[in-house]
């Protein structure tokens, strides 16, 4: 019996190892893959570049949440910090609805499936770099056995 649970504890973590390498290969693959509809996205987010910086505004960004099937994309907000992190700085009053569609076109296909993720589409107005932040959630459980 021991023999079985070190077999199957041994498969399952190499299952467990096939899944995070399976998910790093995903994330890989998207960064150098756009579809013609996130290069338009991306094309008309720089645009806006120069004009943003010109009213101050260093960050841009969109952040989407969602599990079991449903998801939100909230609206797109502008900042002035050193930095992005969600939910650490007041956004400007500055109206970016024009990019909204836009940023949206690049947050991620079937983020909001099953467990879920979470995660930012920002950009980075001063080095004119787009980044992609994606969380997925997963469940995960023990098994303990014992005779009794």
């Amino acid at each position: 019996m021991v023999q079985l649970k070190t077999a199957s504890a041994s498969r399952l973590s190499k299952l467990r190892l096939a899944e995070e390498n399976a998910m790093e290969s995903d994330a890989g693959d998207k960064k150098n893959v756009l579809s013609p509809q996130e290069e338009i996205a991306k094309a008309a987010i720089l645009a806006a570049c120069d004009m943003l910086a010109k009213a101050g505004v260093t960050f841009v960004a969109v952040h989407f949440d969602g599990y079991g099937d449903d998801g939100a994309t909230e609206k797109v907000k502008c900042f002035d910090s050193d930095d992005y992190e969600y939910a650490e700085h007041e956004p400007l009053a500055y109206d970016t609805s024009h990019l909204q569609e836009h940023f949206e076109a690049l947050v991620p296909f079937g983020y909001e499936n099953d467990c879920g993720g979470f995660g930012d589409v920002a950009l980075d107005v001063t080095s004119r770099k787009l980044s992609v932040e994606r969380n997925d959630r997963f469940e995960d459980y023990t098994t303990t056995t014992y005779e009794v």
